[in-house]
């Protein structure tokens, strides 16, 4: 074994929480260990939410352990009860099918599920849709306590809302699926976010109840901002993975522009890089800043996307700051819409007519070099027969042609 993987991955501040930590480094530096992290199928895509995970399982992976990616096809048929305030719909298998297959090539890009100490995917559907319910309530319902149940988090921050039993059980079956991968892949760590740790510290100790046999839990921090607001929202949504839904100079444009406070943690986090090129980077905090948060954006967009997908960005980037129209990102949009407040939706510059008439009345938007004053304006023949550049703020610079 080489350097301990909870060294590497508290050099670079993403561990939060961990039980039986003495005991756990040992077992991480003398054995290759099974771990899992578990994933909600309910999207055909991850979004940045899962980035900061996937990093965490690429570490332990090059350290010379295995990663376990759970899809919770069964328990995302309940509801998650850490922090949301929705329930989920049910999905068809072919959907969720589907949705995993997709993870798995996004995935690809952090850790492999080929040769030594490959990553498997396993669907908790597969034991949880056939539990028989009495067996359950007596083999796992009687390990535990109500009230230590009612004390998590997960659990008080529900109550004043209504917290169905539906959900209740959520922290049950996710203890069973550490207890199961524990019996059928040898798995000895459970990971995930912060906000989990109720429910991974379940499993870790059901499984020592059940089988007096050690299991160990660790949380990672969860990627936030200086403010502690959850980075990856937009505008536009979340900050999705897949080009489709997020292009890559989107997820460029997204970490180029973060705040200076953020840089350093989310080149730890978010990268590979070594840590004595992260200080060195992260050292100004003037103008100097922009190199670092240009490096962010770039690696980010390599890792998720590829070289090729970033060089892009990057020269797209540069062109639109630049002035280069020849190389900036440009959108095209159907004819036929001229008003401007259109324009910028059909271009995905802004979400609603709302938000674009807010961003006009406050001086934010220019075409060329002209700012917009009427919410009504409409683009003269000229212009969209030949294209032009749209201006929101001074980080949004697009060139419109219409076709």
């Amino acid at each position: 074994m080489g350097k301990n993987a909870m060294d590497i991955l508290r050099e670079r501040d993403f561990i939060k929480q961990v039980v039986y930590e003495e005991d756990l480094y040992k077992l991480l530096g003398s054995e290759s260990v099974s771990f899992y992290i578990g994933f909600d199928p309910t999207a055909d895509s991850l979004h940045v939410g899962h980035y900061l995970a996937m990093m965490a399982m690429s570490h332990l992976q090059k350290a010379g352990h295995r990663p376990i990616v759970l899809v919770g096809g069964g328990t995302a048929m309940v509801g998650d009860p850490s922090g949301r305030s929705d329930m989920r719909s049910m999905m068809t298998k072919d959907t969720i099918m589907a949705n995993c297959e997709a993870f798995k090539v996004q995935m690809s890009r952090f850790f492999s599920f080929e040769g030594d100490n490959a990553a498997v995917m396993v669907n908790n559907a597969d034991w949880l849709l056939t539990l028989n319910y009495i067996d359950f309530l007596r083999e796992i319902g009687s390990c535990f306590s109500v009230n230590r149940m009612l004390t998590a988090d997960c659990y008080k921050n529900r109550m004043e809302k209504g917290l169905t039993f539906l959900e209740f059980n959520y922290m049950l079956m996710q203890a069973y699926d550490f207890l199961v991968l524990h019996d059928n892949y040898g798995c000895k760590l459970q990971c995930g976010g912060d906000d989990q740790w109720s429910n991974i510290l379940a499993g870790a100790d059901l499984i020592r109840r059940k089988k007096g046999e050690d299991a160990y839990a660790m949380t990672f921090q969860l990627l936030t901002t200086s403010a502690g607001l959850k980075m990856g929202k937009t505008q536009a949504g979340a900050l999705w993975l897949s080009r489709e839904k997020t292009s890559p100079y989107d997820f460029y444009q997204y970490w180029r522009n973060v705040d200076d406070g953020d840089v350093e943690k989310c080149l730890k986090l978010l990268t590979f890089l070594p840590l004595e090129e992260i200080a060195e980077l992260a050292k100004f905090k003037d103008e100097r800043i922009n190199e670092a948060k240009a490096r962010l954006a770039f690696e980010v967009t390599r890792i998720v996307h590829s070289l090729q997908d970033a060089q892009e960005a990057e020269m797209q980037a540069k062109a639109a700051f630049g002035g280069d129209e020849e190389n900036m990102p440009s959108v095209l949009i159907p004819m036929g819409i001229n008003k401007i407040a259109d324009i910028m939706v059909a271009a995905g510059v802004s979400p609603s007519k709302a938000e674009a008439k807010r961003l006009i009345q406050g001086g934010g938007v220019a075409i060329d070099d002209k700012k917009v004053t009427n919410f009504d304006q409409e683009i003269s023949d000229e212009n969209l027969q030949f294209g032009f550049v749209l201006h929101k703020g001074k980080k949004v610079h697009v060139k419109i042609t219409v076709g």
